[in-house]
């Protein structure tokens, strides 16, 4: 099976797509011949500066400004990407947000803005976007998961109950959406090389990870093109890992 171009004609929507594994994933479904629709909430410039690096190398891009927790403004992203663009054949559901609290500290309002983004966002962002993959002919849903979704972590409860909630309803779009040819997959990145990890005082040790080291971002965006592509038309309903063999399950 060839990967050069196999999503010629294709068109994917990005959502938290500015920066780190969600750019590396812009990046990588526009070599593979996608449009591509960038999403962020408020990172305006850096959205922009990815659309523009995949004009710079000949591919269709697009910023398109949303908080995903609004479903009207959902809605508006979606409505904007299909008039741009045609048509939507790929959704990538990566916005997120990270932050460590004691679980004794933690106010609902914290609880709540996680889950919000992880779990209500990407009911928003199916909703918008299901219609459009149906029209298709169907397609594929891929979701960023975390490690921490099952094996839980010290100070990131909202986080990994967020991530696992993501899991089952990957699972459970899995199922439902199959007879209309949509593909729904969850890759969960291990301890990552990206800019959020490498501000941080103490740096993940990576003596538990078979291979060695931190996982690029790119590397999760090489996942998620085979996902969106022609090679896994029979992958769906399935949690991958891209962690160097980490996991514990």
């Amino acid at each position: 099976m060839s990967t050069t171009n196999e999503l010629a004609g294709k068109v994917a929507l990005v959502t938290g797509a500015s920066r780190n594994i969600g750019r590396a994933i812009a990046l990588a479904l526009a070599a593979a011949g996608a449009a591509v629709a960038v999403n962020a909430r408020t990172a305006k410039e850096d959205a922009e500066k990815v659309a523009q690096e995949i004009r710079g190398a000949g591919g269709k891009a697009e910023a398109f400004m949303a908080d995903i927790v609004d479903a009207k403004a959902v809605n508006t992203m979606v409505d904007g990407v299909v008039k741009r663009f045609g048509r939507l054949d790929a959704l990538v559901l990566n916005a997120s947000v990270r932050k460590e609290t004691p679980f004794a500290d933690m106010s609902f309002d914290e609880w709540k803005s996680l889950t919000a983004v992880t779990l209500d966002g990407s009911f928003h962002c199916v909703k918008a976007c299901l219609p459009h993959l149906i029209k298709a002919g169907g397609g594929a849903i891929v979701t960023i998961g975390g490690m921490t979704a099952l094996s839980g972590a010290k100070k990131r409860v909202h986080g990994s109950v967020g991530k696992f909630g993501l899991y089952g309803m990957t699972r459970a779009l899995a199922k439902e959406l199959g007879e209309h040819g949509i593909r729904v997959n969850c890759v969960a990145p291990g301890q990552m090389n990206t800019t959020r990890a490498s501000d941080r005082s103490a740096r993940p040790d990576v003596s538990n990870v078979p291979l060695g080291r931190r996982v690029e971002p790119e590397e999760i965006a090489d996942a998620v093109r085979f996902l969106c592509g022609p090679g896994s038309k029979m992958i769906s309903g399935q949690l991958i890992y891209v962690d160097g063999g980490q996991q514990q399950f």
